[in-house]
Parts: structure tokens; C-alpha cells; sequence
């Protein structure tokens, strides 16, 4: 089956704020703390946890690179809590989701991160798995931990693919 084109968005609070938030310094509440040695940027992804005796993990992960053309032909969410990725080296992620609810394949959107900017999946959303760019990547990941199923994957009824990973496009 061929795959269909799946245009890239710029990563920005307001367009990806239908999925969860985007974790970044830039627009952030800040302040000074600890004697004016730190600034604290505050407040920004809201964790979310469901289910029975939920806990926080914090994790580390190490992506693999991918190199354009990426094609899509899964994706996953998870029911009973959000899913944060913050890049510790700097590396770049393609972000494909789609809302909550029942996967509409006609809703799916792409989005490329900047070096210093992560993402925090709202529970329910439909995203692929760590997509790096270009080069391996390690990431600071805050999930849910505990009791219950956390985590649906769907094939699509086609693939996507993603051509120009190297570079923002609107």
C-alpha cells in the first residue's frame, strides 16, 4: 500500500495544545530561586495519572536516529496517564499524533521539536513512539507507573510518510 504524505508543523504551545504541552523555557512563568542562582521556569506540563495506586516514573530513554523518508504505520496512547519527553542532548524529535478517543486517521499531525523543547502527551492521546532525528537522542521521560493497562497501539489502515524531516515546514 502506498503511503500517503504527512505534512510537518511547527511545535508551538497553541498547535499542539489539542494533544497535551509543549515543555519549554520560551513564554514560560519564571522566577528566581535559591538565592537568585537558579531560574525556575514552573509549572510545565500537567502530569496525569488514572487508575489504580498510580505512581511517577522517571525515566531515562536513548532513541535509536531515524532518517527521512519515515513512514508511519502505527501508533499508541496511553489510557491512564500522561507521557512526557524532554531531550537532555539536545536532540530532536518528529512528534506524529492524533486526540484522545477513537483513532480518525483524517486527524493525525506531525510536528518537528527544536533542541530545547519537549512534549508532554495529554492521557488518551495517539502518538508514535520516539521518533530522533537524525542522530541517537536521550531523553528525561515522567510517565505513569502501577496497576492496569496503559498502553493501546493501533495500525493504521495506510501508512504515513513523513519525506522532510530535516526541517520545520508550515
Amino acid at each position: 500500500m502506498t503511503p500517503v504524505p504527512l505534512r510537518i508543523e511547527t511545535l508551538t504551545r497553541e498547535t499542539f495544545a489539542p494533544f497535551g504541552d509543549v515543555i519549554e523555557m520560551a513564554g514560560a512563568t519564571a522566577f528566581p530561586i535559591n538565592a537568585g542562582t537558579t531560574m525556575r521556569y514552573h509549572d510545565l506540563a500537567q502530569v496525569e495519572l488514572a487508575g489504580e495506586a498510580p505512581r511517577t516514573l522517571v525515566n531515562l530513554f536513548a532513541g535509536q536516529a531515524w532518517h527521512a523518508p519515515v513512514e508511519i504505520r502505527m501508533l499508541e496512547r496511553h489510557p491512564l496517564g500522561s507521557q512526557a519527553f524532554y531531550p537532555v542532548d539536545g536532540a530532536r524529535m518528529l512528534i506524529v499524533v492524533a486526540p484522545p478517543g477513537e483513532l480518525d486517521e483524517s486527524r493525525i499531525r506531525a510536528f518537528i521539536s527544536a533542541p530545547d523543547q519537549g512534549v508532554n502527551y495529554a492521557r488518551g492521546t495517539w502518538h508514535h513512539p520516539l521518533l530522533c532525528l537524525e542522530r541517537p537522542g536521550r531523553f528525561i521521560v515522567v510517565d505513569r507507573g502501577g496497576a492496569g493497562h496503559n498502553c493501546d497501539e493501533q495500525l493504521l489502515e495506510r501508512p504515513l510518510n513523513v519525506l522532510n524531516v530535516g526541517q520545520r515546514q508550515v
